[in-house]
């Protein structure tokens, strides 16, 4: 090999295809990376919203107080605000109105936080299947490259009389770093996929308890109402 053939020379002389590979698999990973930094702001300020959320929830304020707080704040409710915020807009609405089961309360509460729950988890997910599909193919799509790279090699090879080692190792040299590229671009975006998929069930996880013990609540509440009116009448 020539001492002045370097990484770039490799690839500026690797075939059409070969360099629309590479060039395939840098778009990859590049749009990759952009979604890891994206999705992690998007996490992190998910998991430190709902520590937040949670400590105020559970401080005693007024829940009232609490819906109106995130009620006029500019913006819609994310995470477990949303939750909340569903949930209990629901329980308001039964509240005006003529009580006569606290089941009948939670259980309507209760399909308004799943279909929140639903929304923000599917926030949440947004565009880690773009990731495991980055995973999944880059290694085959940078192989392929590697295989025809390969195989011009030899092909060239054959065409001579005289065949050496010096003649055959560039072709090789820059198919196999088809096969580099594509590790390079699947390694980051399984890792993120793994660790993302992690922290979002961790999320959903702590939603789901929300709700549950927030429905909870309601549903004494309700039954206090109730309870205070049956008492009224009698």
């Amino acid at each position: 090999m020539e001492s002045g053939l370097n990484f770039v020379d490799l690839i500026l002389k690797a075939s059409f295809l070969v360099q629309l590979v590479m060039l395939t698999l840098v778009g990859l990973s590049i749009a990759s990376w952009a979604i890891i930094f994206q999705r992690k702001t998007v996490i992190s300020q998910a998991q430190s919203q709902s520590k937040n959320f949670e400590q105020k929830f559970w401080s005693g304020m007024d829940l009232s107080k609490l819906y109106n707080e995130i009620a006029a704040r500019a913006g819609s409710a994310t995470g477990l605000e949303a939750l909340f915020v569903s949930g209990f807009k629901e329980f308001a609405k039964h509240k005006k109105g003529n009580i006569q089961s606290p089941s009948i309360v939670v259980e309507g509460t209760h399909r308004s936080m799943r279909v929140a729950l639903s929304r923000e988890i599917e926030k949440l997910e947004s565009s880690l299947s773009f990731l495991a599909t980055v995973g999944s193919i880059s290694p085959y799509i940078g192989l392929f490259g590697t295989v025809w790279g390969i195989m011009n090699a030899f092909i060239a090879l054959g065409e001579v009389k005289q065949a050496t080692l010096q003649m055959v190792a560039p072709g090789i040299a820059e198919a196999l770093i088809a096969t580099a590229m594509g590790l390079f671009a699947a390694i980051p975006a399984v890792m993120a996929y793994n660790r993302f998929a992690k922290n979002v069930e961790k999320l959903e996880t702590q939603y789901i308890n929300f709700m549950e013990e927030f429905a909870n609540i309601l549903y004494r509440q309700a039954a206090t109402q109730v309870e205070a009116k049956q008492n009224v009448s009698a």
